[in-house]
């Protein structure tokens, strides 16, 4: 027989793991948009920005932002853009990222 206290408790940890999930797809897919966003500075296009976005996407996998941002920090300030830059537009682009998803379910 199951208290309130357990239901709301049970409660709290369906919300945790769903706000979890949504947070990692979010910052994945802050991760392409932000490779796609890097790779065009680059003069990447097509499959080959696919590329590069897909490794960006894997430098969180090691340890987290700071992989990322390190990556695309290190390719793009020979191109004069700075860790400011960068840094600003991952804050944008996550927020995309979080509209996006909740407006897709």
């Amino acid at each position: 027989m199951s208290t309130t206290f357990d239901k709301r408790e049970e409660g709290f940890e369906k919300q945790f793991a769903h706000d979890e999930e949504l947070r990692f797809k979010a910052i994945a897919r802050r991760n392409k948009m932000l490779g796609l966003w890097a790779a065009g500075i680059l003069g990447k296009s097509g499959p080959d920005a696919e590329a590069y976005a897909k490794d960006v996407v894997l430098a969180d996998f090691e340890s987290g932002d700071k992989d990322v941002a390190h990556k695309v920090i290190k390719d793009l300030q020979p191109k004069g853009v700075t860790e400011a830059q960068i840094r600003t537009q991952m804050v944008e682009l996550l927020a995309q990222a979080v509209a996006q998803i909740k407006k897709s379910g």
